[in-house]
């Protein structure tokens, strides 16, 4: 029973990009989470190790959270899933994006958990911040 993504909030693939800006040429990488089906939330999970041929994400430090897919950044311009990366795929959901060199608006596409491009609307919305309990 798979939730149905409508699309990516603007601000957090804005978000996606600046970080996969920041830490080029090594690579970025997180798993995404949604919010009422829109993909709202970035999360990094501690002891990824990047560099510039990967990121290694510890899927075993992963919290009891529900992703739906993955990001990563590729310091190239080549933005199609590797073997490494259709292995990740197949673990974390199915709605994998991938961000290349230089991470302007049109640098980026998302995947299926296959490894197949699909097509993931970008939304501006208000995202909200959960209130601390």
């Amino acid at each position: 029973m798979s939730e149905t993504i409508k699309g990516i909030a603007k601000e957090t693939l804005d978000f996606i990009m600046e970080v996969s800006k920041s830490t080029y040429p090594n690579e970025f990488a997180g798993l995404l989470e949604t919010k009422d089906g829109i993909i709202t939330d970035v999360l990094i999970l501690p002891g990824t190790e990047s560099s510039e041929i990967n990121a290694v994400l510890k899927l075993f430090m992963m919290p009891n959270i529900s992703a739906v897919g993955s990001v990563h950044s590729h310091p190239s311009s080549i933005i199609i899933p590797s073997k490494a990366d259709l292995r990740l795929f197949s673990k974390t959901g199915n709605h994998h994006i991938i961000v290349g060199h230089p991470f302007g608006p049109d640098n980026w596409k998302c995947f299926n958990g296959s490894g197949e491009e699909i097509r993931l609307e970008v939304l501006d919305v208000e995202i909200e911040e959960d209130e601390l309990l």
